[in-house]
C-alpha cells in the first residue's frame, strides 16, 4: 500500500536503510582486527540498521517500520539468491576472477538462512518494543526506548543467528561467547549513537509536523499497513 503523502521523507529513509543493509552484507566476509578484537566487516555497519529501525518506529510508527523491515528482508534475500546463482554459473574462459568473486558472493546457504531469519526476528522485536515503550512513556525519555528496544532486538538477533548458523558445529560455550561478545558490542554502539538518534528524530518530527503513537496498532508482522 502506498505511504500517505504526508510522510515527506520516509521513502528516502527506507532507500538509505536498504543500502546500508546490503552494504553490510557485502562487507561481512572480511574480519577486521582492532587491537585484540576481531570483528566482521558487517558489525561495523549493521548496527546502524537498528538505529534506522528506532527512527522509523519513533517518527512514523510501527506500520512504517514493518514496511522498511520487509523491504530490507526481500532485498537481502534477492542479493543472497543472486549471489548463489551467479557464482554457480560457469565463468567465461577469458575471465579469471571467479575465485575472488566467489569469495565475496558464494554465500553459504545455512548462513544466509540464519542471517535472514535473525534479521527478521531482531528487527521486528526492536520495532515492537520501541512502539510499546513509546505509548507507556507517553512519548517521553526517548533514550529509554532506543536503548531498551536495542537490548531486546539485538539479543534476539544474536541468539538466533549464532544458534542457527553454528549449532551442531561449534560447542555451546563457543556459541555463547560469540553471542555475548557480539551482543555487547552492538548495544554499546547503540548507546554511543543515542545523541545522533535524538538529533535525527527531533529534526524529522519537526519536518513532518506530526507525532505517531501506536495505541491501537496491529503488530502482526504479516499484516499490511492500514
Amino acid at each position: 500500500m502506498p505511504q500517505p503523502a504526508r510522510f515527506r521523507y520516509l521513502d528516502h529513509l527506507i532507500n538509505v536503510f536498504v543500502v546500508v543493509l546490503i552494504v553490510s552484507n557485502l562487507v561481512a566476509p572480511k574480519i577486521v582486527a582492532i587491537g585484540d578484537f576481531r570483528l566482521s566487516g558487517a558489525q561495523l555497519l549493521f548496527p546502524v540498521t537498528y538505529i534506522f529501525g528506532d527512527i522509523f518506529t519513533e517518527v512514523y510508527g510501527y506500520s512504517a517500520s514493518r514496511r522498511a523491515i520487509w523491504t530490507g528482508f526481500l532485498a537481502s534475500a534477492l542479493l543472497s539468491v543472486m549471489g548463489l546463482i551467479v557464482v554457480a554459473l560457469p565463468p567465461a574462459p577469458d575471465w579469471h576472477d571467479q575465485e575472488a568473486f566467489a569469495k565475496v558472493f558464494d554465500f553459504v546457504p545455512r548462513l544466509v538462512a540464519a542471517s535472514l531469519i535473525a534479521y527478521w526476528c531482531g528487527e521486528f522485536s526492536n520495532a515492537f518494543v520501541m512502539a510499546r515503550m513509546k505509548v507507556l512513556t507517553k512519548g517521553k525519555m526517548l533514550w529509554t526506548r532506543t536503548i531498551g528496544s536495542t537490548v531486546v532486538g539485538q539479543l534476539v538477533d544474536s541468539i538466533v543467528v549464532m544458534f542457527l548458523a553454528f549449532g551442531g558445529t561449534l560447542g555451546l560455550k563457543t556459541i555463547l561467547t560469540l553471542i555475548v561478545s557480539g551482543y555487547l558490542g552492538k548495544v554499546i554502539y547503540e548507546v554511543a549513537a543515542t545523541p545522533l538518534t535524538y538529533a535525527v528524530v527531533n529534526a524529522l518530527k519537526r519536518a513532518e509536523g506530526m507525532e505517531v503513537f501506536d495505541t491501537s496498532t496491529d503488530f502482526n508482522p504479516f499484516h499490511g499497513q492500514k
